[in-house]
């Protein structure tokens, strides 16, 4: 304290002022900047869970393969809500959520199915899981192109991944072709023109 007095004692009011000023911008900046990816980090979260998920049901450990199937749709649900309630809404967040979404509502719910199920159909579960995975990103390519009105065409495949992940808990009681017939239903119901108000 006592070397540091001269030093201050050396400079103008005005000079300590702007560098108060200067640090309090500083900082704002920086609050700003993390404000504006907070909703991007939670998007990014959901992502971590979808590629949690996979590695998991590769691993045979299927029920935590749809734990983190269950994390990512919570965390699939806030990320809009955040860049809307802070208004920090872009068109990079919007590609980076759809892209994200495809890996943790396309390609894990339908390796899900595929190794708890459909592998004993190994041609009909292969072409269903791949049909699966591509109808969704159709869906989402044509959610990203079109001006958003309030309803979705086609089922969301947020919802359809969720209904497959919830599906498994129905492998030990039902057969192989109520997989078939759900996942067939769902792939087309993606890509259809059904019109769902959004809750």
């Amino acid at each position: 304290m006592i070397e540091t007095q001269p030093f201050l004692m050396g400079l103008s009011s005005d000079r300590i002022y702007e560098g108060s000023g200067w640090m309090f911008l500083t900082r704002l900046f920086d609050y700003t900047r993390l404000k504006a990816h907070l909703a991007n980090g939670i998007t990014l979260m959901n992502l971590s869970c979808g590629v949690i998920s996979i590695m998991f049901i590769i691993r045979g450990a299927a029920h935590l393969g749809v734990l983190f199937i269950m994390l990512a749709a919570i965390f699939d649900r806030f990320d809009g809500k955040v860049a809307r309630k802070y208004n920090i809404e872009s068109d990079f967040g919007k590609e980076l959520d759809s892209l994200c979404d495809l890996v943790s509502f396309g390609v894990a719910p339908a390796m899900l199915i595929y190794q708890a199920s459909l592998s004993s159909m190994p041609h009909v579960g292969f072409t269903l899981t791949v049909l699966f995975i591509v109808c969704g990103s159709v869906r989402l390519a044509r959610y990203n192109i079109k001006e958003f009105d309030g309803v979705f065409y086609g089922v969301p495949i947020t919802a359809a991944g969720f209904i497959m992940a919830l599906a498994f808990f129905l492998v030990p009681f039902v057969p192989t072709l109520f997989f078939v017939l759900l996942e067939s239903v769902l792939t087309v119901s993606m890509i259809s023109n059904i019109r769902i108000a959004k809750m």
